[in-house]
């Protein structure tokens, strides 16, 4: 029996559990926004559509998304995220989306910060086109 401690020690430790304190777990959390022109600011009347989706895992602050549109009134110009805001507030450019065609897929690490902001609903994605510069589709990320 002398030998148990030492036994369960290595086991917690390898486990990454050292002094028996259990360690954090990750979290993947995924985040939604439904994109319109109605939640332009100003609101605009465009046709299109879209839907923004993304995960975040907690420890590793990756964030990787998938943001699709369709029936815009013209090529997309910009693609991106924009924060911190409040739904109905504008911000700037947070993190730029690497293609504007739909589907965008892409990936980025986070700073703590900005993940604290994604986390609290505080970025939007946006796509802009020639016809509406300022965001033809906006969405605030939602758990």
């Amino acid at each position: 029996m002398k030998h148990a401690g030492y036994m369960i020690a290595a086991i917690a430790f390898l486990f990454g559990a050292p002094n028996g304190i259990p360690a954090a777990q990750a979290e993947t959390i995924q985040l939604k926004a439904d994109l319109k022109g109605a939640n332009e600011i100003p609101p605009n009347a465009s046709p299109a559509s879209g839907k923004a989706v993304a995960t975040l895992d907690t420890q590793t602050k990756l964030l990787t998304w998938t943001v699709t549109y369709a029936d815009l009134t013209g090529p997309a110009l910009g693609a991106h995220f924009h924060g911190p805001s409040e739904p109905g507030k504008n911000a700037g450019i947070v993190l730029p989306f690497k293609t504007v065609q739909s589907p965008i897929e892409g990936t980025a690490t986070l700073s703590e910060n900005q993940a604290a902001h994604l986390l609290s609903g505080k970025w939007y994605a946006n796509i802009h086109t020639a016809a509406n510069p300022g965001g033809e589709l906006r969405g605030q990320m939602m758990k």
